[in-house]
């Protein structure tokens, strides 16, 4: 008995063994195999089958250097299609997959690079036409949508929006409040293409109070009414010399009228310079 067992471990590493050189076996099988039927699928255009060959190589830690160029054209194929098919996310993870790659060359890098910098001309294209929701999701493909640090393309984006939107608001309030000037200031501050549209009604609104407030400063002073009101000539001549200087409007508006010995008075709803 005592032989028996001393014979029972030795039969269990011979059939350990035996396992391990048949897996081997198979694996050094495999490894002739796979070479063949990756250039089987990339010369059929079986991009799929061509790809899976190609992480199955890559996964042979004993095959390092010798993917063929094949690995490398598949990669290079697909990226293509999944680009057609507008799957850019897909595309570019693959493209980027290739050009990290020891098949990868200068022109899989200048592809790659093309791709993006078309990616960020759609979104500005989205955005400008007022879709800012489409513009990240095109940024999204290439992880420019957000970054915790704010510096995505698509956080500079979502932050001219919303201070275009903002400022719209304001220049709303204001011409409720008949505040003209300071409406006027917060439209000019509007630089967003498709929010200038938006704001088309309110600019129209806030021209038609400062030429109203003019002409109703000049009544007021033929009809001495006003003695002490800033002449409305001299008044309109400073503020446009400093917005043209690059001052916004109701600075403009202020340092005008200090400059005509004026003070910023509130008519009512209005803001008026008087001496």
């Amino acid at each position: 008995m005592a032989i028996r067992r001393h014979r029972l471990p030795r039969v269990w590493l011979a059939i350990t063994l035996g396992l391990v050189a048949t897996a081997v076996g198979v694996a050094r099988w495999w490894e002739g195999e796979l070479p063949k039927r990756l250039a089987d699928a990339s010369q059929r255009g079986d991009l799929d089958a061509c790809l899976r060959y190609s992480e199955q190589l890559s996964a042979l830690q004993w095959m390092a250097g010798r993917a063929p160029l094949e690995q490398g054209q598949c990669r290079r194929l697909k990226a293509r299609q999944l680009w057609e098919q507008e799957n850019w996310s897909e595309a570019l993870a693959l493209q980027l997959q290739l050009v990290n790659s020891a098949a990868g060359g200068p022109a899989d890098r200048k592809e790659l690079q093309t791709w993006q910098e078309e990616l960020r001309r759609r979104a500005l294209t989205l955005f400008r036409d007022g879709d800012l929701e489409g513009a990240l999701t095109v940024l999204a493909a290439m992880g420019e949508e957000r970054r915790e640090n704010g510096t995505a393309l698509g956080d500079s984006l979502r932050e001219q929006w919303n201070r275009n939107r903002l400022q719209l608001e304001r220049a709303r309030q204001l011409a409720e409040r008949q505040r003209w000037w300071e409406a006027l200031d917060a439209l000019n501050r509007i630089d967003h293409p498709w929010w200038k549209q938006e704001s088309k009604a309110v600019r129209e609104e806030v021209d038609a109070g400062v030429k109203n407030l003019a002409g109703a400063d000049k009544e007021h002073d033929s009809h001495g009414d006003l003695p002490h009101t800033v002449p409305t000539d001299k008044l309109d001549a400073l503020v446009q010399k400093r917005i043209a200087a690059g001052v916004d409007e109701w600075n403009a508006f202020e340092q005008a009228c200090q400059e005509l010995g004026g003070q910023i008075v509130e008519a009512g709803p209005e803001s008026a310079c008087q001496r």
